[in-house]
């Protein structure tokens, strides 16, 4: 029986747990330095193990004995850790939304002939993998287009928001400069510009701005038109736009009454706890992806569209769904034998694999998340 060794064990974590611990194809370990996080998993087959994951030796020696490890903690942590997994020696997927390159392991992951999946959650991730998949069926792509977000059911004021993955992520997208591509040249401008109000069908007007989704695409599928916006209830970008000018998200200390205090660490004291999801409350995420391109000179449009919803019967929210279960597909597929290709791959390498987005959109559906694709 294969050993997969899940690093992080917060909401999408557990998630991904739970679900590859489900039937008893795998052994799982869980590793957290939370207790509480490793107290909520219950299933009676899975490991448990408390370690400091922010030590890169703590995590060469949680992962000594895996066959393949997942790697989910919080972004900041992400590079560093994906980066000991490897001089571990082992194959890692992982989902943190890291602010390196990740192909800045390339070279460490092909010397040591190892397999790193990175970004593999819905978005970055599941977008990823279709512009990937249908660049194999076009002659060329011309644009590219993401529109994504989580959100709760209920919207209660002031933020009408809660998050449903590691906040200190949420609040990179609104402070990481977003960049994109129009007419082939890589635009910069700052996060949560350029705001369009978009009708959702069985959801109602969200409002969509600039984040830096785009991450590795920016440079490795060639179009002159990419771009991925985040989505959040009208009014929710005004306020961040708000606290971030205002410089609550800065990083350097500044003097109050003699102290130095570090705004950002303020003001998620402040946010963060309004921010929590907690036990039954329930989500939604969606997301339309626009692929456009030529074949034998005819102009082909690719839409996917996804609208999941919190699962009652599991208490699983529907962003840890749909970023983990991608999560655990791909982890089942590289387990699998289906995807062999050494080094760093970013989801859309996997995507222009054959076989392999029927794979993980297949696992999805079977958990109840659903693409529906229209081509016109």
């Amino acid at each position: 029986m294969k050993h997969v060794i899940v690093l992080g064990a917060g909401r999408v974590g557990s998630a991904m747990i739970n679900d590859l611990a489900k039937g008893g194809e795998y052994k799982v370990t869980a590793v957290d330095a939370s207790p509480a996080n490793l107290a909520r998993l219950t299933a009676k087959n899975i490991a448990k193990r408390k370690a400091d994951l922010s030590q890169a030796a703590a995590v060469k020696a949680a992962v000594k004995d895996a066959d393949l490890v997942i790697g989910a903690v919080p972004g900041f942590m992400g590079y560093a850790t994906v980066k000991a997994v490897l001089e571990a020696g082992k194959n890692i997927v992982d989902i943190c939304f890291f602010p390196e390159d990740p192909f800045g392991l390339d070279k460490l992951a092909k010397s040591k002939g190892l397999i790193a999946l990175t970004d593999i959650g819905v978005a970055p991730g599941c977008d990823n993998l279709i512009l990937g998949h249908v660049e194999t069926k076009l002659d060329r792509i011309e644009r590219f287009e993401c529109l994504v977000g989580g959100l709760p059911v209920v919207r209660t004021w002031p933020y009408e928001y809660k998050a449903g993955f590691s906040p200190i992520d949420v609040l990179e997208e609104y402070t990481r400069p977003a960049r994109y591509v129009a007419h082939g040249k890589e635009v910069v401008l700052p996060a949560l510009t350029e705001p369009e109000l978009i009708e959702f069908p069985g959801i109602g007007t969200l409002e969509s701005f600039n984040t830096d989704g785009l991450r590795t695409l920016i440079h490795t599928v060639d179009a002159p038109f990419k771009k991925e916006k985040t989505l959040r209830y009208p009014g929710h970008i005004e306020k961040m736009r708000m606290l971030r000018e205002t410089g609550f998200f800065g990083k350097d200390p500044i003097a109050v009454n003699g102290a130095q205090v570090v705004p950002l660490d303020l003001a998620t004291k402040l946010l963060f706890p309004m921010w929590q999801m907690h036990e039954g409350e329930e989500d939604f995420t969606v997301m339309r992806v626009i692929v456009e391109g030529k074949k034998s000179g005819k102009t082909v449009t690719y839409t996917y569209d996804l609208l999941d919803r919190y699962d009652r019967a599991t208490k699983t929210t529907s962003m840890a769904r749909t970023t983990g279960y991608t999560c655990t597909a791909a982890a089942r597929m590289v387990l699998a034998g289906l995807y062999k290709r050494k080094g760093v791959s970013p989801p859309e390498y996997v995507g222009r694999e054959k076989g392999c987005w029927d794979f993980i959109r297949n696992q999805l559906a079977e958990r109840g998340v659903i693409y529906r694709d229209t081509v016109s």
